[in-house]
Order: structure tokens, then C-alpha cells, then sequence
């Protein structure tokens, strides 16, 4: 297992037609937790952009988790965070027009109003399941209609 701490990792497998199905993308944080306690890993590993990772030793985690209850309540809380994260991925991914999905992103993952683009736009259009043209046109479209504005890899709803 690894804990990202800077750049982003997907794990992905290949789908019926033989393209790659990301199953995770990850920026900070665990990466193949779902993993802990199996014996092989369902998926690969990709470095998306230059990353920096920390290895963390699958056997002695899980034996830490059974041996103090405390830090199996942190790590439970943890994974509840992430379940609620990927939720609202499913969620946002169900809605049919890429602005719903751009507003929906800036408003449940953003802070404030304001949603970070840490990792560029080929990559945010991948994690909404459109094609970075059609990412380039809604977002060119909510500007030019005073919906957002973007300054540097920020995306700022003009209502907060």
C-alpha cells in the first residue's frame, strides 16, 4: 500500500473493450486501501504525474489495526471519508450536462466556493467523464456567463 503525498496515482484495470477503467485517483491520501487484506491486488498502480509517495508495509498496518482499537477508529474514519467522497463522485457522475458535474465538483469538493485544479484539465475532465473539449467549452461558457470565474488552476463561483 502507499500514501500519496504530492502528484496523483490512479489504479486502474482494463475494461470489456480493452480500454482503462480508473477505479481510484488519488492526490493525497491512501492509495489501494481497499486492498489491506487481500493476498493480491485487483488492479495497477499509475503515476499520472510526477509523484511522490510513501510505502506503507500492507501486514504491519493490519496487525497495528487489530492490536489498538483507537487507531482502527481513526482508520475506519478515515474510510468513511473516502466512501463519502466516492459517493459523491457516483452522484456527480449519474448527472447528464458537464456543467451540472463542474458546479456540483466546486460545490462538494471545493471549499468555499472555490474548487483547486491541482493536476490540470485533461485530467479533471477524465474525473468527470467528459472529454477535456467538452470541459474546455463549459468552462469557457460559465465565464463568459459570469457563473465562475478562473485565475491560475481556480475555478470561483461568482455567487459566494
Amino acid at each position: 500500500m502507499f500514501y500519496v503525498i504530492a502528484g496523483e496515482v490512479t489504479l486502474e484495470r482494463t475494461g470489456l473493450q480493452g480500454e482503462p477503467v480508473v477505479l481510484q485517483r488519488t492526490r493525497l491520501g491512501f492509495v489501494s486501501e481497499a486492498s489491506l487484506k487481500v493476498a493480491k491486488y485487483h488492479c495497477d498502480a499509475l503515476a499520472i504525474t510526477e509523484t511522490n509517495v510513501i510505502k506503507v508495509p500492507a501486514k504491519e498496518l493490519a496487525a497495528a489495526l487489530d492490536r489498538d482499537p483507537d487507531f482502527a477508529s481513526r482508520w475506519i474514519s478515515m474510510l468513511n471519508a473516502e466512501v463519502k467522497r466516492l459517493r459523491l463522485h457516483c452522484e456527480r457522475l449519474s448527472m447528464k450536462s458537464a456543467k451540472d458535474r463542474v458546479l456540483h465538483l466546486i460545490n462538494t469538493e471545493g471549499k468555499n466556493g472555490e474548487y483547486q485544479v491541482t493536476t490540470g484539465l485533461k485530467s479533471l475532465a477524465g474525473e468527470l467523464g467528459i472529454t477535456h473539449e467538452a470541459l474546455y467549452r463549459t468552462l469557457a461558457t460559465l465565464e463568459q456567463t459570469k457563473v465562475i470565474r478562473r485565475r491560475k488552476g481556480l475555478l470561483t463561483l461568482n455567487n459566494t
